[in-house]
């Protein structure tokens, strides 16, 4: 082949925009990218609800992102990347605790009961009978974690995201979700938390001025001036192959189909849908095990108020089940924004897949739930709803039920057969990942793009078993 190869990137995501961004800026291959909504940024873009701006829930660029990323981001903000220090509270056995853990206040708000048992619980871990079954969400964190720190906040914490009881959920959530393993782990933390011991950037995390979106934004400004061509409002139509290899992509078109040959495909939209996708349709059982492969949806609704500031929290956590939503933060509190005087947003997120109760309700009758949410809880609203607005996202989260492995093998498997196609991001590897982890990916897949258009399958491998050592930061 002559000149540069020509990569069609699906998804203009932080995992799409990121590609194409790595891709202009090593001048490595001539790039396209398909997108279906109207603007890049996927379920990490921003918008403004009268003058502030709202991200899809709650979303921070974390210090642990690989440092070529956070170069990258910092070059591209600037003065607009904040690092601001991460301010939340949890909700445990009734009472409000500092999130991240801080050692005086856990000391100070811990119930006794509960600081009592989790004591026991580190000091019997070497006694405690493991489990002699099938190894699960629940058992790896029963072992671990003891009884006390499960029961009281990971195992309603996960049946009110997933929607499944801990012990139908796979050990891989707990190796993904779970950074800290032990109960002695999460007081490492917390003593990591104390003057003298932290970092510049322990307990802080970076925020753009405009919205968590900002960043992709960025990208994606940067490779456009670079030659990288966006088509926003499309939808794919099919992927077409010839036997193992992925030839082209067609998709919709003002006056009929477009089709774009590549040399590569980078996709970043759910594994799912590309296999539905595949013309020629792709083996019986490829598609069967895609078909059995879930995600979990989630509504956000946003209860505009008439006050200048709610609380003092950036976050709230809600393990307790005794409430649907299971986080709330308040986009003011992130980047520290002065105005508009008068105004603020709470953002609550309510797992809920399409089908269920929520799902179908008004945004004005969810508004009313969520103030009386609120109220419950000892957050009274005592002023003024202007009103309330909701966004679903149908595929918030993938679900790792105990067959999931299993199904996603099948799939996975058979698209790393085909020549000139590349599956990566949250979606295309359905991964639980933060936003910094689906940038790790997009640049990795950069890095494998050989000048013939061809994949380096050897490095591709190295990048693959590094993805499963992310671990999520809540």
């Amino acid at each position: 082949m002559t000149g540069l190869p020509r990569v069609t990137i699906l998804g203009a995501g932080p995992a799409g925009a990121a590609a194409a961004y790595a891709l202009s800026k090593a001048g490595k291959a001539k790039v396209e990218v398909l997108e279906r909504a109207e603007r890049a940024g996927g379920n990490s873009t921003s918008f403004q609800i009268e003058g502030i701006w709202c991200d899809y829930g709650s979303h921070r660029f974390h210090p642990v992102a690989d440092p070529s990323v956070i170069g990258d981001v910092k070059a591209l903000l600037g003065a607009d990347l904040l690092l601001q220090p991460r301010h939340g509270r949890i909700r445990l056995g009734g009472r409000w605790i500092h999130f991240p853990l801080k050692p005086l206040d856990a000391l100070l708000r811990l119930p006794p009961r509960f600081a009592a048992s989790l004591f026991g619980d580190m000091l019997l871990k070497p006694f405690r009978k493991k489990g002699n079954g099938a190894r699960s969400f629940s058992s790896v964190l029963y072992d671990g974690l003891g009884p006390t720190i499960s029961e009281s906040f990971y195992f309603p914490y996960v049946r009110k995201l997933w929607g499944l009881d801990p012990d139908q959920l796979a050990v891989t959530l707990a190796e993904r979700r779970v950074s800290s393993g032990s109960v002695g782990k999460i007081l490492g933390k917390m003593i990591r938390m104390l003057p003298g011991m932290k970092g510049p950037t322990t307990g802080r995390f970076y925020y753009p001025r405009r919205g968590f979106g900002q960043i992709t934004g960025a990208m994606v400004d940067a490779s456009q001036k670079a030659g990288v061509d966006y088509a926003f409002g499309s939808d794919i139509l099919r992927i077409e192959r010839d036997g193992q290899r992925v030839t082209a992509v067609v998709r919709n078109g003002s006056e009929g189909e477009l089709r774009h040959a590549a040399d590569q495909v980078f996709s970043t939209i759910p594994l799912t849908t590309v296999v539905r996708l595949m013309d020629p349709p792709a083996p019986e059982a490829v598609q069967k095990a895609a078909a059995a492969i879930r995600f979990r949806g989630m509504i956000l609704v946003y209860l505009i108020l008439k006050t200048d500031r709610f609380t003092e929290y950036d976050a709230h956590y809600f393990p307790e089940q005794s409430i649907p939503i299971s986080r709330m933060s308040e986009p003011k509190n992130y980047n520290s924004a002065k105005g508009p005087n008068g105004l603020t947003i709470l953002c609550a997120e309510l797992p809920c897949d399409p089908g269920e109760k929520w799902w179908s309700m008004t945004d004005e009758e969810l508004g009313r739930h969520y103030v009386q949410w609120l109220n419950d809880l000892g957050l009274p609203v005592k002023c003024d709803v202007l009103r309330c607005e909701t966004r679903r996202i149908g595929q918030a989260y993938p679900v790792y039920d105990l067959d999931y492995q299993r199904h996603f093998d099948v799939v996975d498997s058979w698209l790393s057969t085909l020549d000139g196609f590349l599956s990566f991001g949250r979606q295309g590897l359905f991964a639980h990942d933060n936003t910094h982890h689906a940038f790790a990916m997009a640049y990795a897949a950069s890095d494998c793009l050989k000048a013939d258009g061809g994949i380096d399958r050897a490095a591709w491998a190295t990048h693959r078993a590094e993805f499963e050592h992310h671990r999520v930061e809540d």
